[in-house]
């Protein structure tokens, strides 16, 4: 932690310019250091440095559930005590499914969707900019689509599936079946934030946990209203939206 410590007080000495100039590759040494900032963030956290193969990180809005799965993960592939060659954030381009509906080519589309993980990423490294960019032409970073997995396989990665109540029962499956050797996979969402909502488009998040319990050695964890971190008013929105839903039931 000293060493980070130290590191991060020399950059901030450097201009932009002078750290983008001496900056040949993106290193463990650069990365924040983030600690855990409730029980469930921290039950992650163990269940992560314990080698869990597959985690499932399931609860409200605003928990930190993405953030911490991205941190963690990066933390591991910049380590090269570690065998892990990359990060693999997938996500279906829901909207998806109005993915023809956005301008540009498909690059320009799928760039859309990885804005979130640009700002988490670019959060997470004090003093250099553009660091998601770097990390991605590093190869430590790979975003993949949905629609693009099949046939693919990931080995040797960390690989974190990310706003996946947005996935269909068939995109799920497939997504779990290409992990290869050396790998890991987080699975993060929330049921109530889905976006399938057309005639015919169908969550698949609830068999598939229903599936992950027959199976021995993954973790789950569910995130709740106390596990709040982004801030005061989204914890009251929830609350509220809770209590509303309560009584229309």
């Amino acid at each position: 932690m000293a060493r980070r410590a130290s590191k991060a007080a020399e950059l901030h000495q450097l201009t932009p310019r002078q750290q983008n100039s001496n900056r040949k590759k993106i290193r463990i040494d650069d990365l924040r250091t983030i600690e855990p900032l409730t029980k469930n963030q921290e039950l992650f956290f163990n269940a992560y440095n314990d080698d869990s193969e597959l985690m499932v990180l399931h609860g409200v809005a605003g928990t930190g559930k993405s953030f911490i799965a991205l941190y963690k993960a990066i933390e591991e592939v910049l380590d090269k005590g570690k065998h892990f060659h990359r990060m693999i954030i997938v996500r279906s381009a829901v909207q998806s499914r109005e993915i023809g509906h956005l301008p540009g080519d498909l690059e320009e589309k799928l760039e859309q969707y990885q804005l979130p993980y640009k700002a988490i990423i670019n959060n997470l490294f004090s003093g250099i900019s553009d660091v998601y960019d770097k990390l991605t032409q590093q190869g430590s970073i790979e975003f993949v689509s949905t629609s693009f997995v099949r046939g693919m396989t990931f080995d040797d990665s960390v690989v974190i599936v990310d706003e996946c109540q947005n996935l269909s029962w068939e995109e799920l499956d497939t997504i779990m079946t290409r992990v290869g050797d050396r790998s890991k996979i987080i699975f993060c969402g929330d049921y109530r934030q889905t976006d399938l909502k057309k005639a015919g488009d169908k969550s698949g998040l609830f068999k598939f946990l229903n599936i992950l319990r027959e199976m021995n050695g993954h973790t789950r964890i569910e995130f709740m209203v106390d596990d709040i971190v982004r801030s005061r008013l989204v914890k009251d929105y929830i609350l509220a939206r809770m209590k509303y839903e309560d009584k229309e039931k």
